[in-house]
Order: C-alpha cells, then sequence, then structure tokens
C-alpha cells in the first residue's frame, strides 16, 4: 500500500520537526517548508495527499498558498494550523475550501484524528481520475494528454507549453489565471523574459482558436487572462 504524502507547511523549526518526525513515525510521508513560497515549488513537483498548513507563513502566507493550489488541485484536502482562533480567520479559510482547522496549541493525537477524519472523507475523490485530460472549449476539443486541438474544420498538435498553458486556462474556464502563478507552473519562475514568452503563446492559442467566435482569450489588467467560451 503507498503510503499517504503529506506537504507539512510550518515556519516554527522546532515545532516543524517535531510535526514531521511524528507523522514519518505514523507512516506518513512528509515533505516540510519553511515558507509558502518554498511550499508552492514543491506541491509543483510532487502529488500530495494532504495539506497541513499554518496560517502565518513568511513569504506567502497560508491562505494565499491555498487559493493557489486550489485553482491547480481542487481534490487536494488541506488542514490549516493556526495560533489564532479570530472568527474572521476560520471563516476565512473555510471560504477557501479547507476541510479542518486546528488552533494551537494542539495535542498530537488530536491532529492524527484530525487528519484520519478529513482523508476518509477525501477518499472517493481521491480514488476518482485526479484531473480531468479532455476540455470541451466552444466548438473545440482539447486533449492535454495528446497535446491535440479538434475544432470543427481544424487540428492542430500543439507544443509541451501550448497544452500546459491551454490546460491551465481550461481549468480556470470562465475564471481569471493569474499571470503569476501561470509562470511558476509552466516556467518555473516569472521573469520578465518568461513574462514576454507566455504573451507569445498568449498569441498562438489565441490564432488557434479564432474560428469560433464564441471563444475568446481575454487580458485580465494587470492581474492575467481569462478563457471564455
Amino acid at each position: 500500500m503507498t503510503p499517504t504524502k503529506i506537504l507539512l507547511v510550518e515556519d516554527d523549526p522546532n515545532l516543524g520537526q517535531i510535526l514531521r518526525e511524528y507523522l514519518d513515525l505514523k507512516g506518513y510521508l512528509t515533505d516540510l517548508a519553511r515558507d509558502g513560497e518554498q511550499a508552492f515549488r514543491l506541491f509543483q513537483q510532487n502529488r500530495y495527499d494532504l495539506g497541513l498548513f499554518d496560517v502565518m507563513l513568511p513569504k506567502k502566507d497560508g491562505f494565499s498558498l491555498a487559493r493557489e493550489i486550489r485553482m491547480v488541485d481542487k481534490n487536494i484536502p488541506i488542514i490549516f494550523l493556526t495560533a489564532k482562533s479570530l472568527k474572521e480567520d476560520t471563516l476565512e479559510g473555510f471560504r477557501l475550501g479547507a476541510d479542518d482547522y486546528l488552533t494551537k496549541p494542539f495535542s498530537m493525537e488530536e491532529l492524527l484524528l484530525r487528519m484520519k477524519a478529513v482523508l476518509r472523507r477525501s477518499q472517493p475523490a481521491a480514488d476518482a481520475p485526479r484531473e480531468n485530460t479532455r476540455f470541451r472549449i466552444g466548438t473545440f476539443t482539447f486533449d492535454s494528454e495528446q497535446q491535440t486541438l479538434q475544432g470543427d474544420q481544424e487540428h492542430y498538435k500543439l507544443t509541451s507549453k501550448e497544452a500546459e498553458l491551454l490546460k491551465l486556462l481550461a481549468i480556470n474556464k470562465n475564471q481569471t489565471l493569474g499571470r503569476s502563478l501561470a509562470l511558476k507552473m509552466i516556467w518555473q519562475d516569472d521573469t520578465y523574459f518568461n513574462a514576454r514568452s507566455m504573451d507569445v503563446y498568449i498569441t498562438k492559442l489565441r490564432k488557434y482558436l479564432k474560428s469560433d467566435p464564441a471563444v475568446e482569450i481575454i487580458n485580465v489588467h494587470g492581474t492575467g487572462f481569462r478563457l471564455m467560451g
């Protein structure tokens, strides 16, 4: 049986190490990140069954981290760990789709029970295909695995980056896809030159989709792009 893999994000070095050692002892495979940006890089590189996110983190707080991860994977269960007990923080966590919320200090036994309960609830989603590889975009059918875009009269074989970018847009169809998020997911860095490269790929995708007037990739000023259709 494959061990359950945990993404633990905790900036307190002592607590983080204690939690990781405890979870490893209980049979979980645990990756520990010290800040939100490091955690997102680990998420890009690995598949996790559960996220344990401290709310107050350097570089990127736990809520922002969860928001970005939810744009890519809506199924991964998340438990927030926080020293705060403010009602507003709890509500914000649940608005972001948190599966549970644990206020410090907590016992290891309580954490383990909460984790097991969340994992049980998420098991049907975990057993289902974790991601869709076929998308309907207006009159087009996009297969991200085969990297093909099929229209009524057209058939395109996409490059890897074209397919990755269109997949992110399709996953977030009719919602704004942040420029920085797309750059980090595909180019691994949101430098100026990578941003210019992405603009070129957006132009290419628009050309592929132009035969369907109901489909449009619009610029959201200062934020990113939105696939409509």
